[in-house]
């Protein structure tokens, strides 16, 4: 009764002690459940991070990890078991590079790769390069065996002092698509080649790459140390032929080649100096397909290159690059050839006004998509200015270094042309025998490449640091380019001061190797070629 009497008489009081006691409880669960909530979040966040890569799908980690270079691979494998599984992956194997002159990864144990090829490689690989000390009969049997999908070999002779054992080489690699032989200076190569002769019938290009330390050396004999006729014999099917600087190919050679490659698409020639042109007569007869033929430094003679028919070839890739064609020979060879869609006559002195006028009036340029005319003495700019009028905007390619008399006003009236560029090489590197006598501005041309060619990709700039003139506003034209020609993977440009300018601008934009130095570094528009990819080695 007294508690009743007592609630009675003051139940504001009994309320205001209830409600006190449960809001205290209902605070210390809140505070609780916060608490607790808390630590679920971050224990759950904790998990997240932990799991957020390798939670992936395996397809897309793969892609992930196919952008790394296989050095990176092999340290990813040091991290857990997820990585070393998705590192061995074969898929991420496909291509395979192994001389570590050029970038490869450097196998110390032969056996230890024997091992690999069959888990690690399999059905999946597609090409590898292979120096000399992994070229051995039990390393070729197993990529005959377990690389049944193998298409592109490079089989690199070059440091060889002498070759392994291949007495009991009986299987090699049958479905090839591509052989690239590095030869020897020293090393005759038949007793090998004899072994694999049988096993070529599937090639379609054959790259045989050669040292030109001896071709100038006259008192020394010449040994071809590999037999290109039997090779020829072998492969019926050859599309594409580069034989670079192999000094012992003469016009004999070419004869061979022309009488049983009726599919050959592409031959280039390059630094074979013995090459003279008397069997491009007969090239051309029979190779009815031929369609881009590479020249440069190659002693081809005026006689020689007039009696070929042209008329009735269909080359459109023409490379003299460095010869020594005079003008009138050059003025009757267009005149009678197809029309070109690549041109490349860089130090080539007889490429005057005369020859490119011919080649302008008779129309033979207008399905022109790359020309190179650096260091053209007997050619002036004006001439160069009337082909991009009438041609500029299909020019994908345009390389015109070495004309110490050009300034900047030149290239911006030209670039006004090249609305489709994707690689310029412009400027005079300096030189005793070149004296630029004026300064250039290089904001201006940076301007007028920002403002019409946003399809750039590749820029040589070859002015040295003592010819351009620049100044503290110059990083408003840098910042115009790099966010303009969104494309642009490789400026190069003369070590300096300048250099340094621009190349810290990108670098803050997170364009880490786009500027370059053309010390390291050097453009060209031969990527424009339609067999380039077939003819890439090293």
């Amino acid at each position: 009764m007294e508690s009743r009497r007592l609630t009675m008489s003051n139940p504001s009081g009994v309320f205001s002690i209830v409600a006190h006691e449960a809001l205290d409880h209902i605070a210390a669960d809140a505070e609780n459940d916060e608490a607790l909530s808390h630590e679920n979040r971050l224990q759950r966040s904790r998990r997240r991070v932990k799991r957020d890569f390798n939670a992936l799908p395996e397809k897309v980690l793969l892609a992930i990890f196919s952008y790394l270079p296989h050095i990176e691979l092999l340290r990813c494998a040091r991290v857990c078991r997820l990585w070393r599984a998705l590192s061995q992956n074969s898929k991420l194997w496909k291509t395979v590079f192994l001389r570590p002159e050029y970038h490869g990864l450097h196998v110390k144990n032969p056996d230890v790769f024997l091992s690999l090829i069959g888990h690690r490689f399999s059905s999946s690989l597609q090409f590898i390069e292979l120096p000399m000390e992994l070229i051995t009969a039990d390393i070729l049997h197993e990529l005959a065996n377990k690389c049944l999908n193998l298409k592109y070999l490079t089989l690199d002779f070059s440091t060889a002092m002498q070759l392994h054992d291949f007495n009991d080489l009986n299987a090699f690699p049958c479905n090839l698509k591509m052989l690239c032989i590095c030869l020897s200076e020293v090393i005759f190569l038949e007793g090998f080649m004899r072994r694999i002769y049988s096993f070529l019938s599937s090639l379609e290009i054959l790259q045989v790459i050669g040292t030109i330390e001896k071709s100038n050396e006259a008192e020394e004999e010449i040994y071809e140390t590999i037999n290109i006729s039997k090779i020829k014999a072998q492969t019926p099917n050859l599309r594409v032929i580069n034989l670079y600087g192999v000094f012992f190919i003469d016009d004999n050679h070419i004869e061979i080649i022309a009488s049983g490659c009726i599919h050959l698409g592409c031959l280039a020639l390059n630094f074979c100096t013995r090459v003279k042109g008397t069997s491009f007569k007969n090239l051309l007869l029979r190779c009815k397909k031929l369609q881009s033929l590479l020249l440069q430094n190659t002693g081809i003679e005026d006689s020689a290159m007039l009696t070929a028919d042209w008329e009735s070839s269909i080359i459109n890739e023409l490379d003299i690059s460095s010869t020594d064609l005079s003008e009138s020979c050059l003025l009757n060879l267009f005149s009678r050839m197809p029309n070109l869609s690549y041109l490349a006559v860089p130090s080539c002195d007889g490429f005057t006004d005369q020859v490119l006028g011919l080649l302008i009036d008779q129309g033979k340029l207008v399905n022109l998509r790359a020309i190179d005319i650096s260091n053209t003495v007997n050619l002036n700019y004006e001439s160069l200015l009337s082909l991009l009028a009438l041609h500029g905007r299909q020019l994908r390619g345009l390389s015109y270094a070495g004309n110490s008399k050009i300034t900047e006003q030149f290239w911006i009236n030209a670039i006004k042309h090249l609305k489709n560029i994707r690689i310029l090489v412009i400027g005079t590197s300096h030189g005793w025998f070149k004296k630029i006598n004026t300064r250039i501005h290089i904001d201006q041309i940076l301007e007028a490449c920002a403002q019409e060619c946003q399809k750039l990709e590749r820029l040589e700039i070859q002015w040295d640091e003592e010819t351009l003139r620049w100044n503290e506003n110059s990083s408003k034209f840098i910042d115009h380019i790099r966010i303009r020609c969104t494309k642009l993977i490789s400026l190069v440009l003369a070590d300096g001061e300048y250099y340094e300018l621009v190349r810290s601008n990108f670098e803050r934009a997170d364009r880490q190797r786009v500027v370059r130095t053309t010390t390291s570094d050097q453009t060209s528009i031969v990527s424009l070629l339609n067999y380039y990819n077939d003819l890439r080695f090293n």
